[in-house]
């Protein structure tokens, strides 16, 4: 189930991308960036949907819906943590003895023995 719900995710995020390469952008001439647009809006006309932009819409809601499923499905699959089969490094230097060697001093620090 988990890898249909994944492979229509796929699907959908390489649609989404086609889609959105194949529209037209909205006023991308020279006097757009310098504020020409006259009484249009800021993003352009609003125009009629055609069917580049409801399939953009769609394939958006579809996207976001297995999105969510995805996230559900592998929060529940595993409840352990990510670290738990991890194991600890060992610990190659001791900490610093209290009052192995005074503040104002530019000697050597001591080795410490075990």
């Amino acid at each position: 189930m988990m890898y249909l719900i994944l492979a229509i995710h796929i699907v959908v995020c390489f649609f989404i991308v086609i889609v959105v390469l194949l529209q037209s952008g909205q006023s991308g001439d020279v006097a757009a960036a310098f504020g020409g647009m006259g009484s249009q809006t800021a993003f352009g006309p609003r125009s009629s949907a055609n069917v580049l932009t409801k399939a953009t819409t769609w394939s958006a809601v579809i996207f976001m819906i297995t999105s969510i499923v995805l996230s559900v499905m592998m929060s529940r699959r595993h409840t352990g943590s990510v670290l738990e089969n991890v194991k600890p490094t060992k610990q190659t230097t001791a900490p610093a003895q209290p009052g192995a060697q005074s503040k104002g001093s530019n000697s050597e620090p001591q080795p410490v023995t075990r």
